[in-house]
């Protein structure tokens, strides 16, 4: 049987890193054909010498001299968005793992989809801000996006072989954090390191700390509703601390479907990389009897508002979802440089989607036009 090729953009991040070591564990089965990465040039490096792609992609021209000097010279060499878009569009690609953070992946990720080639999607932003778009030509091309989260590759999973109409609500597990049953007043002064601080999940700065605000979840809720066809009055969020149901569907009966597993990423990874076959993993298997018992908690939207902004933008809809990733990721960054304080994250983000007039979001132009309006409102109230 041919290898599978795939393209791993965002390699040298946690997802991407636990993709290659998923690869390397089935060398007969995949053949990795272009790799991304945006700062970690050391680390590409490294990845590039053992896995010998035909092509990598770096931010800058500049990342792009220097990487061509130290890895083999087969290997070709890209730089900013044109080469993300390369990577992503490669003809030798069967797979395009994206696993780029936040807003860069949009472009690359319909590129990917343009040139018909199915898709691990972990990288959620593009998804919030153009959903509609990005299904509708995924649909078009006959492509299948298969979500690496592990909450997506849980109702991915529970929902296969269901009729929509079967489905009665959608419910996504929350760890709660590591702000979990702390007031807003007591997180008024948390540090960075206190909100990188996740209690289950190993992940990148970005996403650890909307984790800790709860905007993860709320960008969730809006990319489940495009993955899946939902409606806003089937998605719920529900606080389980232990990270072991990952997502629930309850059916019209009354039934209620969980997905069990232990909180380690490389089993979703591994369910989109080998899709539609399950591979045979020798990851620690989740004890039940270990476990002993499963807690959950309602998601309180007063000491975590962020996830109340994420149902106002999926009711919404058009153009707010967008603004809201935008400013949590301006917000995001501003904390993570000492900027602003933890609390002012989903402040900034309110208050830039309660200045937003919410228009249609049918097209990229009216998309990136509210993500650039929502960017430059938040360096203004940043920079004051």
């Amino acid at each position: 049987m041919a290898k599978k090729r795939v393209s791993i953009l965002g390699s040298t991040g946690s997802i991407g890193t636990q993709a290659l070591e998923i690869v390397a564990c089935f060398p007969r089965k995949f053949k990795v054909v272009a790799l991304s990465a945006r700062e970690n040039l050391e680390l590409l490096e490294e990845q590039s010498k053992k896995v010998h792609p035909s092509l990598v992609s770096v931010q800058t021209e500049a990342a792009a001299r220097e990487l061509k000097k130290k890895i083999p010279r087969t290997i070709k060499v890209v730089s900013g968005e044109a080469g993300l878009i390369e990577a992503a569009g490669r003809k030798d690609a069967d797979l395009v793992l994206m696993a780029i953070a936040g807003s860069a992946g949009l472009n690359p990720l319909l590129a990917a989809i343009d040139a018909g080639k199915n898709i691990a999607l972990a990288n959620k932003e593009p998804m919030v801000m153009a959903g509609e778009i990005i299904t509708g030509r995924a649909l078009k091309k006959g492509v299948k996006v298969i979500p690496v989260d592990s909450e997506h590759s849980a109702i991915f999973q529970l929902i296969r072989g269901k009729h929509p109409e079967e489905i009665r609500r959608v419910i996504l597990s929350a760890s709660g954090g590591p702000f979990r049953g702390k007031s807003r007043e007591q997180m008024n002064d948390a540090t960075v390191e206190d909100a990188l601080r996740h209690p289950t999940w190993k992940m990148g700065r970005k996403i650890s700390v909307d984790s800790a605000t709860l905007m993860n979840k709320a960008l969730e809720l809006i990319e489940a509703k495009w993955l899946f066809g939902l409606r806003p009055e089937q998605l719920e969020v529900i606080i389980h601390p232990q990270s072991v149901i990952h997502s629930m569907v309850e059916t019209r009966d009354g039934a209620i479907c969980a997905y069990l597993s232990a909180p380690d990423m490389r089993i979703p990874i591994a369910y989109a990389l080998f899709f539609p076959e399950r591979p045979e993993l020798d990851f620690p298997r989740l004890d039940l009897e270990e476990l002993a018992e499963l807690k959950f908690e309602p998601a309180d939207q007063n000491c975590f508002p962020g996830l109340k902004l994420g149902f106002q933008a999926l009711h919404a809809g058009g153009t707010l979802p967008a603004v809201m990733n935008a400013a949590d990721e301006e917000a995001v960054s501003a904390f993570l440089s000492g900027k602003i304080g933890f609390n002012n994250i989903v402040e900034l983000v309110e208050i830039i989607m309660n200045e937003h007039k919410t228009k249609s979001a049918k097209t990229l132009k009216e998309i990136l036009e509210a993500d650039h309006w929502a960017r430059t409102r938040a360096g203004e109230l940043i920079n004051v």
